[in-house]
């Protein structure tokens, strides 16, 4: 479900405790906020509770008042509350190679409205996909890989990421390992996007490997990047049937569908603030 341009979006995540989705929901009945859409969960293996709430301010609506009152109301619960204000778009750095369908599918997306961003830089380590770039009137940074002294060119990345003041970055089928440091610094607030094949193929050709295999599910995987840049907390994935009909090129065909679809919707819950972090999972309150 998409947000609506006149929302506010209130999250917060607490220990699970009686009266959490009172608190919230009396609290915005008391200011005459209309709720418009509501989703909690509680996690009764880990304790926590996560909420999200979008809501329609009233005649006379004071920020800073309603900031200081909801921050005290939800104190004695221990929660960690974030507001969104309506209209808010996130700043977005999003990483490529060479292959170009996720960028484009992105930057279509932010042209349409359908992602509430605004992609202020796309770093590279290869120079092909900057006309796509400049077409959409975005800033491209080509950053070499020089294989005896990665960390340069990690602190060029870095150093966009911070001038532009991104809120997330994005590896679009960005086709290099991140090194655990670069991957720290972003632990929680990148997106990375891969194919997810069973059996697991690694290496070159990852299609190719599956046809020899006969696979019959293809699909993608796109997670918060951490320590283990492939292993992160999963936010989304799509799968698709195939059989022997599917060569290589369709399985490939295929694969950049879902990579797309797959890497929009977990964009897309990012930004509406629909993810929680919670350990090395996460909890998605989409409708």
């Amino acid at each position: 479900m998409s947000r609506t341009p006149d929302t506010w979006i209130l999250t917060a995540h607490c220990p699970s405790v009686l009266g959490t989705v009172d608190a919230v929901t009396r609290f915005l009945f008391e200011q005459r906020c209309y709720v418009t859409e509501h989703h909690s969960f509680d996690d009764r293996l880990s304790s926590r509770f996560f909420i999200r709430v979008e809501f329609r301010q009233p005649e006379g609506f004071d920020e800073a008042a309603f900031r200081a009152g909801v921050a005290e109301r939800l104190a004695p619960f221990g929660m960690q509350v974030e507001l969104t204000p309506p209209g808010y778009r996130a700043k977005v750095v999003l990483m490529v190679s060479k292959a170009d369908h996720c960028l484009n599918d992105l930057l279509y997306r932010q042209r349409i409205g359908q992602l509430a961003m605004d992609v202020v830089a796309v770093v590279s380590n290869h120079p092909d996909l900057e006309p796509l770039a400049r077409w959409h009137g975005i800033p491209y940074h080509h950053f070499p890989l020089d294989p005896a002294d990665k960390p340069a060119q990690e602190r060029k990345v870095l150093q966009v990421i911070e001038e532009t003041g991104a809120e997330l970055v994005v590896l679009a089928r960005y086709m290099q390992v991140l090194s655990p440091e670069l991957c720290r610094r972003l632990d929680g607030w990148a997106i990375n996007i891969h194919h997810s094949l069973l059996p697991g193929f690694k290496g070159a050709k990852p299609y190719h490997q599956a046809y020899q295999k006969g696979v019959k599910l293809v699909g993608a995987t796109a997670h918060y990047v951490n320590d283990h840049l492939d292993e992160g907390p999963i936010i989304a994935q799509g799968v698709e049937a195939v059989d022997h009909a599917h060569y290589p090129e369709d399985l490939i065909a295929k694969g950049r569908d879902i990579e797309c679809l797959t890497l929009a919707r977990a964009v897309g819950y990012h930004l509406d603030r629909r993810v929680f972090l919670n350990a090395n999972r996460t909890v998605v309150l989409n409708a």
